[in-house]
């Protein structure tokens, strides 16, 4: 039987049911037709056979799991197909399907009256079920309406008329119980009265059991009282204060009641950063349920998100300022009623009463002003807590920043609160700031090297009355400078110094509020359109100077003293003034200060390291050895770029101070990192020494300093120079400032570092432009020419050397070079002053060279030499303002050492050392060779030798 099922199934048929309960199965089953029962059965009929056959088929059909016949089937057909075996092999499948086709028959004809029966009584059952609801639709609608119609209506009133009764019971229940809201020593007074006169009948014993409930109800009026005490320390309120001391004094508890109110204050302060912390970590995490309530405060500030942490750190400063505000308006209140009960003692009898009054106020007084140092104590290391609990080294500056103004508010709060240093909150702040900082300026040094080397030194248009103040970054040096008051809340500040943070907020407002930054709101007005101020300022720039009557009196002085507007005793000609006019190339600039967007910056960057500064002063010393680093690495940049130049030293005219060398020194080995890579071998502690340091700078490609037409980057040199001395003038003006806040001890390295770095800004010029001026005009030629004078002439001559001409027109090109220049920036009085020295120092002293050159001269000879000397002097001066020429001794006075004997000439080497052994020498052998004997003349020489020996 199973078998036959599994070919029905194989055969697309469903199987047979197992009995009449299953009948539903069969509705699906396809029911022979008359012409198959016909032809089943007309196929002769043998049991046995077809039995035989349906076992014969093999086993794999009556699988049921899926099954492919026709795969099955042509997977077995041998390699070799042979007709007549595949006809013989589908006849018996034919065979096979046959026998299991009347066999299937053969039982759908057997249960088919029992089917049909079944069937009958399947559909007599569904038209019954379905009369069934039909009814019970209709009894539910009539329901409902009886409902509606009746039941809910008068039952709703019943109900609502039930609970109006019992609410007029209640209201008139809370009615008097609000007589009694609070009133604490009203009902202890009830009670004590009740329990007086009690006593007098006690020996009976309903009273016995009353007084028994009066204790009880005394003991719930204390439980009450303490819930009552320690709503004190978050919002104290005087009335309700009142109300508790009294009751206290009532039951004389008044230093039990202290003792409670303390270590509610303390519960208070636990309390209250927990959940604050709790609610911003619990926000930050979502819905996610990670227990934190069950952390410790120190575990739950380590989940605190960089973006919520200031928020937190604002909210937690406004809670724990509610706590302190309660506790000092507790003492405030019983500082009055202190005065209030002595004044009414002195005036009453009771002495007894008086001193225990007395006694009780004592100690009250003793245990306040020791929990205000507990208090703020307990203060301290929860912020400290929550302080170290981030690291803050990667927040953004003005975050930072308002972080140490939150934590400088705090800590002023804590002096006005108790007199505290704060030192727990200073030492956290300070770690955290030591540790931000380096990062900080470590980064803020690689800033500025990349801006070093991507700067072209043009110049920065800014307006002719810049000042750094006007700055973003410097705004709080124009408020208030109360080292107590944080930069950003000084503004609150009203003309009364003597008002405390207590005073002000006592009735009402936080300190702690995050106020909106209002420096959007302000613009900074200090850059000029394309240099100049106004049209009319760029139109009276090109204008003559052939007035100065509306020159400003302080602006004809030769210096004035930035701090107290005073001159020097000397006064200056309206010559000198005008020759001053001529010899400054900035007519056609007005006179802004010459800096680069790098020296912005750095301004910007001393601004910001001078707010941290006078927020936290405990780490002063530290930012001012950083303002230093900063100051150091654009000076020795600049030195490198434009200064830097090994033949410099060699020229003996000690262009580079000793000072200044010193301090070149010193920056390279202590801040710049000259390795080009790390070497592997190299110890710990060098590797450590390295991070501290920065890599030395390069000068852009885009600044090109070897083309003679622009005087070999003069206009960037100057640039960079006077940005230079600009931003040292500006670290100078910030001395006093910075002097304020630096620690005793640690003022003499500030000291240092003007004296030895800051004052040597201005000394750069020198070895800079001395190496335009030594480019800047031809001394090769000169000395080529003056090679080919004759100087042995026989006659005194009337007409100067073509030489002398030359090097003037040398100096007429640099003039007119000199102005193109100053045509792109201003060249000030002092550049333009040390320009002319150098050449013309250059000039005298290859003049000199000339001279020593010369292999024969006679006494008309020299005259021809003075006479050369004097014709340049003369149309140099028409060039030049410079007075007097510099080193116009140095070639006069070798001139005259032709003129000198044999003795003087000794005398006169050893007196002047200034000039080369090649120059000397030449005097020897030229002037005094015809005429002095060959003994004297290695004496000289010797003399000569003696004095270059400590030279080499």
């Amino acid at each position: 039987m199973q078998k036959i099922k599994s070919l029905m199934t194989r055969q697309g048929l469903k199987s047979p049911p197992e009995s009449f309960s299953d009948l539903g199965a069969i509705e699906s089953l396809r029911v022979p037709g008359k012409e198959e029962f016909r032809e089943l059965r007309e196929q002769p009929s043998d049991p046995q056979a077809e039995q035989e056959l349906i076992n014969s088929i093999e086993q794999v059909y009556f699988s049921t799991d899926s099954f492919d016949i026709v795969k099955y089937e042509l997977e077995k057909l041998p390699p070799v197909l042979n007709l007549q075996e595949l006809e013989e092999y589908r006849d018996k499948l034919k065979q096979q399907q046959a026998a299991v086709s009347k066999k299937v028959a053969d039982l759908i004809l057997e249960k088919q009256p029992a089917y049909v029966k079944e069937l009958e009584r399947v559909t007599s059952l569904q038209t019954g079920l379905q009369l069934a609801a039909v009814i019970c639709t209709n009894g539910r609608r009539h329901l409902n309406i009886a409902k509606e119609g009746f039941t809910q209506a008068s039952l709703g009133l019943l109900a609502n008329q039930r609970k109006r009764q019992l609410l007029i019971g209640l209201l008139k229940s809370l009615r008097t119980i609000k007589t009694l809201e609070e009133d604490y020593p009203g009902a202890i007074q009830l009670c004590l009265e009740c329990q007086k006169a009690a006593s007098t009948f006690k020996h009976y014993s309903c009273i016995s059991e009353l007084n028994s409930k009066l204790q009880d109800t005394l003991e719930q009026i204390e439980e009450q009282l303490d819930v009552a005490l320690s709503k004190i320390c978050k919002n104290f309120d005087v009335n309700h204060y009142t109300k508790v001391q009294q009751a206290y004094r009532l039951l004389g508890k008044t230093q039990t009641a202290m003792d409670q109110l303390h270590m509610h204050f303390t519960q208070a302060i636990h309390n209250t950063v927990f959940q604050v912390v709790l609610g911003y970590v619990e926000l930050c995490a979502g819905n996610t349920d990670t227990k934190f309530q069950k952390l410790q405060y120190k575990d739950l500030c380590t989940h605190v998100t960089p973006d919520s942490y200031i928020p937190c750190l604002a909210d937690l400063c406004k809670a724990l300022w509610e706590v302190m505000l309660s506790y000092y308006r507790t003492m405030e209140w019983h500082e009055k009623h202190d005065n209030e009960d002595t004044t009414s003692a002195s005036e009453g009898s009771n002495m007894m009463g008086a001193e225990e009054t007395s006694f009780d106020r004592g100690y009250i007084k003793k245990k306040l002003e020791h929990g205000l140092t507990r208090i703020w104590q307990d203060v301290q290391l929860k912020v400290k807590t929550y302080l170290l609990g981030t690291d803050l080294s990667i927040f953004k500056y003005d975050d930072f920043i308002f972080v140490l103004d939150i934590i400088s508010r705090l800590m002023q709060v804590g002096e006005e609160f108790c007199g505290s240093k704060s030192e727990v909150l200073q030492e956290s702040i300070r770690k955290q700031s030591v540790n931000y900082f380096k990062n900080y300026h470590r980064t803020r040094l690689d800033e500025l090297r990349m801006f070093l080397e991507n700067e072209t030194w043009e110049l920065c248009p800014v307006k002719s009355n810049f000042s750094i103040l006007q700055l973003h970054e410097f705004k709080f040096m124009e408020q208030s400078r109360s080292p107590s008051v944080s930069p950003s809340k000084q503004s609150s500040a009203t003309s009364s110094k003597t008002v405390t943070l207590f005073e002000q907020y006592c009735s009402g407002g936080n300190p702690f509020e995050i106020q909106a930054d209002h420096k959007d709101e302000e613009t900074e007005d200090v850059l000029a359109s394309n240099g100049y101020e106004s049209d009319e300022q760029e139109k009276s720039a090109y204008q003559e100077y052939d007035s100065d009557s509306d020159v400003p009196e302080e602006l004809k002085r030769d210096f004035v003293d930035e701090q107290t507007g005073d001159a020097p005793v000397k006064s200056v000609s309206r010559e000198t003034l005008k020759s001053r006019k001529k010899s400054d190339y900035s007519l056609n600039k007005v006179n802004a200060p010459i800096l680069t967007n790098t020296t912005l910056n750095v301004i910007r960057l001393v601004g910001k390291y001078m707010q941290m500064m006078n927020i936290l002063k405990p780490i002063a010393f530290d930012v001012i050895h950083f303002m230093s680093q900063l100051f150091d690495y654009y000076l020795y940049a600049i030195y490198t770029f434009f200064g830097r130049n090994d033949s410099l030293e060699s020229t003996g005219l000690g262009l580079s101070s000793s000072r200044l060398r010193t301090t070149l020194n010193r920056i390279q080995e202590s801040l710049i990192d000259l390795e080009v890579s790390a070497d592997s071998a190299a110890t710990l502690t060098a590797a450590e020494e390295r991070k501290e340091k920065v890599p030395s700078p390069h000068l852009s490609h885009l600044v090109v300093l070897t083309s003679g037409d622009t005087l070999y980057g003069l206009a960037e040199r100057v640039v960079a120079t006077e940005s230079l001395v600009f931003l040292a003038e500006q670290f100078e003006f910030l001395q006093p400032h910075l002097d304020a806040v630096m620690p005793a001890v640690k003022k003499p390295f500030l000291q240092q570092f003007y004296s030895q770095t800051v004052s040597t800004a201005s000394e750069l010029r020198k070895p800079i432009y001395w190496i335009v001026a030594g480019k800047a005009i031809d001394y090769e030629q000169m000395l080529l020419l003056m090679a080919n004078v004759k100087w042995d002439v026989k006659e005194i001559m009337s007409q100067h050397n073509i030489y002398v001409d030359t090097l003037l027109k040398e100096f007429e090109q640099f003039n007119m070079r000199l102005n193109e220049v100053s045509k792109r920036v201003r060249i000030p009085l002092p550049v333009s002053n040390i320009l002319w020295e150098h050449c013309i120092r250059l000039a005298n002293r290859t003049i000199v060279e000339g001279y020593a050159n010369v292999k024969k001269c006679s006494n008309e000879g020299r005259a021809l030499m003075q006479l050369d000397f004097q014709q340049f002097l003369m149309k140099l001066e028409k060039l030049t303002d410079i007075r007097p020429i510099p080193d116009k001794e140095f070639v006069e006075t070798y001139i005259k050492a032709y003129y000198l004997t044999e003795n003087d000439m000794e005398r006169w080497i050893k007196e002047h050392r200034e000039y080369s052994t090649k120059q000397l020498t030449n005097l020897v052998n030229v002037c005094l060779g015809s005429h002095i004997n060959k003994k004297a003349r290695q004496k000289l020489l010797s003399a000569i030798d003696d004095i270059d020996r400590p030279k080499r």
